[in-house]
């Protein structure tokens, strides 16, 4: 009478499930409350936003890079 053993002919510890009583472990359920889906993205109000923050940016360095160059010829001129 043969026993069945696992892979190499080692038989499996008492401790460990042989594989056909393995239960497939399956993705723990979530807890809390179940959150309905996102609202659907208007991409006409995104875009526009978009467009809106890097004209922002684009100003915002501009002045940076004027103050900057203001400060260095200040600095230039006091030397």
């Amino acid at each position: 009478m043969a026993s069945r053993g696992r892979r190499g002919g080692a038989p499996a510890r008492e401790d460990e499930p042989r594989r056909d009583e393995r239960v497939e472990q399956q993705a723990p359920t979530p807890q809390g409350p179940v959150l309905p889906p996102p609202p659907p993205v208007d991409y006409g109000v995104f875009m526009q936003g978009l467009v809106q923050a890097m004209q922002t940016q684009a100003h915002t360095q501009a002045a940076l890079q004027a103050q900057l160059e203001a400060q260095l010829d200040l600095f230039r001129w006091c030397l």
